[in-house]
């Protein structure tokens, strides 16, 4: 189960990654399933993927920020 749940949260992030440029809900959508991939990480105890992915979780959200901001 906790396979499964690893192989949706990667797959969203790609899906969520290819769309970015169409509306930055998007960026926002990457950022959480980046989240949910970090979280996996962690039950898995891959840890430095854990980090990385929160890392780029952080990152993705900064960037959805920064393009809300210009597009308000």
């Amino acid at each position: 189960m906790i396979d499964l749940f690893g192989t949706l949260a990667v797959s969203l992030m790609a899906i969520f990654y290819l769309l970015e440029k169409r509306h930055h809900i998007y960026i926002l959508l990457f950022s959480g399933a980046c989240l949910a991939s970090s979280s996996y990480a962690v039950a898995i105890e891959s840890w430095p993927f854990a980090v990385i992915e929160f890392l780029w979780a952080g990152i993705a959200f900064w960037r959805w920020w920064q393009v809300r901001q210009e597009t308000s």
